[in-house]
């Protein structure tokens, strides 16, 4: 049937496959985080200095 070496050649090559799936996942998850934090604190920053010119234009 198998040999031992073929058995734990399957079984590293799925553990491979296991790692690597939930890294993928991890790391897709975290990049959309950090995306979505970074766009809404640059859309924070782009509010606070309109309020800013606006509030020095009218005085």
């Amino acid at each position: 049937m198998f040999e031992f070496s073929q058995y734990l050649g399957f079984l590293l090559f799925l553990t491979i496959l296991t790692i690597g799936f939930w890294l993928m996942f991890f790391l897709v998850g975290f990049v959309s985080y950090w995306v979505t934090g970074a766009s809404w604190e640059m859309f924070k920053e782009k509010r606070a200095k309109k309020r800013q010119e606006e509030q020095s234009v009218k005085y």
